[in-house]
């Protein structure tokens, strides 16, 4: 089989700065890498304001990163490009391209690869127009709910959808939310996420809980970034209907203050426990201290959380966004509620009332997410698009 050299652009991908950020990213580039005949070359582009702006304390970390370093293993190039905040997403795609080509100018390759809709894949048509390749591109969630729909974004992620040779969905819904907005359904494929098994799985859940000092009280988590789509606030106003129950939430963002603000408001601050960024080896233990892990996002693709949560054997009450059906199946797996505080904390209460056996909520993921299957089904699916039949 001949080999198949991949030029993947990835703006969501972990760095020194951020070591968390598109971290679901890095893991399916690993996977990709390890398949044999595999020559990987990953660009991750780090934004940066014009100057003065460029100067402002939120950017001094990323002004600070490498070039070009071995990240965990995995070669990454980081060139720069001109972000302009707030209303310059139109132009993004455009520096993102030319950020890449000067990075890789003299590098042959077969396939250009983009890992999120946008500005990922309108910047990997520019690549692979340049560079006379094909190209494929990943959506996730955010990059259609979001870019797909803004007036900024929306045209050329249509058209890097129509020009791609093939695309992938994380989910079966996030296919059908694509081919909603005009993009051809039978040039997608769906790609679920993979996951570590050896550390995501059930465990002591009294051991978790007396590591993290939660306490012998039923508890409640979310995981991710503390911002109106993922719908904290109403898990907070649920806890009103669910007395003795505290709130773990794992994550940072714009909304913090509003929530300190709101669980004192309504007199549950002290059930209400805001840990800030947990890193990524620690989620395990959150999961399995956890009795359920509660996300009533706006909209998601497949939250990574979802499956890690369902892997450590804690069942999850979700909102139905994004393949919230392709993961919660079956009782033991959760419930899929509406997004209201009554909802969310009658869903709670029924677990509680009943849990499932951590072993039945993990075997509710029937071994659909592997990284080993997610990075052989994205060479099948890179070779496609380069004309490469596997052997």
């Amino acid at each position: 089989m001949p080999s198949l050299r991949v030029l993947s652009i990835a703006t969501l991908f972990p760095d020194a700065a951020r070591p968390n950020f598109g971290l679901f990213v890095e893991k399916s580039l690993r996977a990709l890498a390890a398949q044999p005949g595999i020559a990987l070359t990953i660009v991750a582009p780090v934004g940066l304001p014009p100057f003065p702006l460029s100067l402002h304390p939120r950017y001094r970390a990323l002004r600070a990163l490498p070039r070009r370093e071995d990240w965990n293993g995995l070669s990454v190039q980081r060139p720069r490009f001109a972000l302009i905040p707030r209303h310059g997403a139109r132009f993004t795609p455009a520096q993102v391209a030319r950020a890449v080509l000067s990075a890789v100018r003299g590098q042959a390759f077969d396939v250009v690869d983009a890992q999120f809709f946008y500005p990922d894949g309108p910047a990997a048509m520019r690549v692979a127009a340049a560079l006379g390749l094909p190209f494929s591109v990943k959506a996730r969630g955010a990059d259609i709910s979001h870019f797909g729909h803004d007036p900024a974004s929306r045209p050329q992620l249509l058209a890097a959808a129509n020009r791609a040779a093939g695309m992938l969905a994380v989910s079966d819904a996030m296919r059908r939310d694509m081919a909603a907005i005009g993009i051809d359904a039978g040039k997608i494929a769906v790609h679920y996420t993979g996951i570590d098994t050896a550390r995501f799985s059930p465990g002591d859940r009294a051991a978790a809980r007396a590591a993290l000092g939660m306490g012998e009280a039923p508890a409640i988590a979310t995981v991710g970034a503390l911002i109106p789509r993922k719908g904290q606030v109403l898990v907070i106003e649920a806890l009103a209907a669910l007395p003795g129950v505290h709130y773990w939430l794992a994550g940072a963002g714009e909304e913090e203050g509003r929530y300190r603000a709101l669980a004192q408001r309504l007199g549950v601050a002290d059930r209400v426990h805001l840990m800030g960024p947990v890193a990524n080896a620690d989620l395990p233990q959150l999961y399995r201290a956890a009795d359920v892990v509660v996300m009533p996002s706006v909209s998601e693709g497949l939250a990574n959380a979802w499956v890690e949560a369902l892997a450590c054997g804690t069942p999850i009450v979700i909102s139905d966004a994004g393949g919230a059906a392709e993961l919660v199946a079956s009782p033991a797996a959760g419930r899929i509620v509406d997004r209201n505080p009554e909802a969310i904390a009658d869903a709670v209460a029924a677990i509680l009332a009943a849990p499932p056996l951590p072993s039945a909520v993990a075997a509710s993921l029937a071994g659909r997410f592997n990284w080993d299957r997610n990075g052989r089904e994205l060479v099948e699916h890179l070779r496609r698009c380069a004309g490469l039949a596997s052997a």
